[in-house]
């Protein structure tokens, strides 16, 4: 039965809270944890958003700014390739063409109109590969997901937060129109009715209350139980970084996080994978698997973190160690969940890839 927001917000009263997420995580997926080895391809750094503790996003002429060329990404495919990598992420700011006529021109010259159309090229190379595209582009249209999705084993957008008051004057989303919660729900109802397989989340530590976490998580449960395309939810914490509005504001503590991710755990249908970054907890493993966690989101032996530049990824033997001190064992896994590899989700030009990494990846 879905809890109310009040019955949530009683389970973090208690201090059972963790045991019994942990009961709910054992019950639901065993006793291994999982991580997908990928690389991560930061298509570009523009956005026409100004979150007040992002320090990913660029505007044209800034310093860092970039825009990867095709054979900026043949190359780390090449990398990832070799490596074994599994899934190549691409991730990029949110409607950098309706705010950019310089990235225009830039798309332009390399024979696209439309981000979206840059990236189902990359999702093809990626493809040729033997690696499954997962892509995050911030907001997406019913037609970019259409387009998106023959050649993405899954996609994602982080809700981060169903709070309208976090987009209010003084606010972290006031300059962000593409973090507007009703927005970023509506596509993650589209994607349902399309049958995508999703990863969304939620990010905490930004200015929400405890109720606005439990009201964020119960939209995601309800999105998920209409369409059943919900595969996984991150609970990524806030970390303050150098030159950003945010650089001061206090970060949630591991015990804040893990609270929040047995929360999570509890609200969330047990089908639904629960995840929390590694990097930015490095010293917090023992206690997010402790608290419910079943996946610890995408890892990889290739290339940094591109979103959070400070909090490099842990070496997957010191990962597999801790798990293993746990009683859990560790093990790869694809971006898109075996519950989610039937005809219903996957785009029937996939099959034949999906299967191929799965076999790979079990050999």
């Amino acid at each position: 039965m879905t809890p109310s927001v009040d019955e949530a917000l009683a389970w973090l009263d208690d201090p059972g809270l963790l045991e019994r997420a942990r009961r709910v995580r054992d019950d639901a997926w065993g006793a291994t944890l999982t991580y997908s080895p990928k690389v991560f391809l930061p298509v570009t750094n523009l956005c026409r958003n100004r979150c007040d503790y992002c320090s990913y996003r660029r505007s044209p002429g800034d310093a860092g700014e970039r825009t990867m060329t095709r054979d900026d990404v043949e190359r780390e495919l090449a990398r990832a390739e070799t490596a074994g990598c599994k899934e190549a992420l691409l991730c990029l700011g949110d409607k950098p063409e309706k705010a950019f006529s310089a990235y225009r021109e830039t798309l332009a010259g390399f024979g696209h109109a439309s981000t979206v159309s840059y990236l189902v090229e990359l999702g093809e190379r990626a493809l040729a590969r033997g690696l499954l595209p997962h892509t995050n582009a911030g907001l997406l249209t019913r037609d970019d997901m259409i387009a998106l999705r023959r050649v993405n084993a899954s996609l994602g957008l982080m809700l981060e937060s169903a709070s309208e008051r976090l987009c209010a004057p003084g606010m972290p989303h006031h300059r962000a129109p593409d973090k507007r919660p009703r927005a970023r729900l509506a596509m993650i109802a589209e994607a349902g009715r399309l049958k995508i397989p999703f990863t969304t989340g939620i990010l905490i530590g930004i200015g929400e209350t405890t109720r606005e976490r439990a009201e964020a998580l119960l939209a995601i449960r309800a999105l998920h139980e209409e369409h059943g395309h919900v595969q996984e939810v991150i609970v990524q914490p806030f970390r303050a970084r150098p030159g950003v509005v945010m650089d001061r504001a206090p970060e949630p503590s591991d015990h804040e996080l893990a609270a929040t991710v047995a929360l999570a755990r509890l609200v969330l249908p047990p089908d639904v994978s629960v995840q929390a970054p590694p990097n930015l907890s490095p010293d917090g493993a023992s206690l997010l698997i402790s608290a419910g966690l079943n996946d610890w989101g995408g890892i990889s032996p290739v290339t940094p973190d591109f979103i959070n530049h400070l909090h490099p990824w842990p070496e997957v033997s010191r990962l597999r160690a801790a798990c293993e001190a746990a009683g859990f064992a560790l093990a790869p896994r694809l971006c898109v969940y075996p519950g989610h590899m039937g005809h219903d989700f996957l785009d029937p030009s996939l099959r034949a890839p999906v299967d191929r990494a799965a076999r790979e990846l079990s050999a």
